[in-house]
């Protein structure tokens, strides 16, 4: 199961760094692909306002 990015988003760039396998993706909100999330947590465990959960 995926995390996915809700639109509570404000694109701070603090998951990026985070993800082992660089499955986010930068935009006005950001997105996760779902193929190549490994379900870690670790993107949702420092979004400052708890905008990534999972799918």
């Amino acid at each position: 199961m995926a995390y996915v990015v809700t639109e509570d988003c404000i694109a701070c760039g603090s998951c990026i760094d985070e993800c082992p396998v660089d499955a986010i993706a930068e935009g006005d909100i950001y997105t996760i692909d779902a193929e190549a999330c490994t379900d870690c947590g670790s993107c949702a465990d420092v979004c400052p306002t708890e905008a990534i959960h999972p799918a």
